[in-house]
């Protein structure tokens, strides 16, 4: 299947991603959590989050990419410079070196969509997304879940499987866990 991605500039679709489902001003991810350092995370309750985030499709560059089936948005990746993250300063997921890599840390697939490869479309958007702000590489930061199935809730960093089918190598072992699996770091020069 073809899915068109593009960045995420559409704050409706963006909402319609990563936002409360039931009531608007919920206090939801809206996948915040990796991209705003703690105090700001729990400093944005209910309403603020969703417009904290419409701020940021308003920007230059956009928070992320979106993939579409025909019109339809069918999934969310979070792309960012590392440095303007949480992830600068993490104690368990460390730099690998210098080089000011871009990361890519949250996939969404929405519900009636998944098994189609919406999740390799995402991770290739991301990578030409970073690539065309002039990013030198690209890093993830995936479950090394060794193939077995897994809470598709704690999936959202993704699986290192999904990231060496983009080109991506391991970089780095981490501390880091997520549903109880060991994260790696994946890079992809670019």
């Amino acid at each position: 299947m073809t899915f068109s991605v593009r960045p995420a500039t559409s704050f409706e679709d963006v909402a319609t991603m990563v936002g409360p489902k039931k009531k608007r001003d919920a206090s939801v991810c809206w996948c915040l959590s990796h991209r705003v350092d703690a105090k700001t995370n729990r400093s944005l309750v209910g309403a603020q989050r969703g417009e904290y985030v419409r701020a940021l499709t308003e920007r230059e560059v956009a928070p992320g990419v979106l993939a579409y089936d025909g019109d339809v948005v069918v999934g969310w990746a979070a792309v960012a410079p590392r440095a303007e993250l949480p992830y600068a300063r993490s104690r368990t997921i460390p730099h690998v070196d210098d080089l000011p890599v871009w990361s890519v840390w949250c996939f969404l697939v929405r519900p009636g969509h998944r098994g189609r490869g919406i999740a390799h479309a995402l991770l290739d958007g991301a990578v030409t997304f970073a690539r065309d702000h002039g990013a030198p590489a690209i890093e993830g930061y995936p479950v090394d879940n060794q193939g077995r199935k897994m809470n598709l809730t704690m999936a959202y960093v993704g699986t290192r499987a999904l990231f060496e089918g983009a080109g991506f190598t391991l970089a780095r072992d981490t501390t880091s866990v997520a549903g109880g699996i060991p994260r790696v770091i994946m890079r992809r020069k670019l």
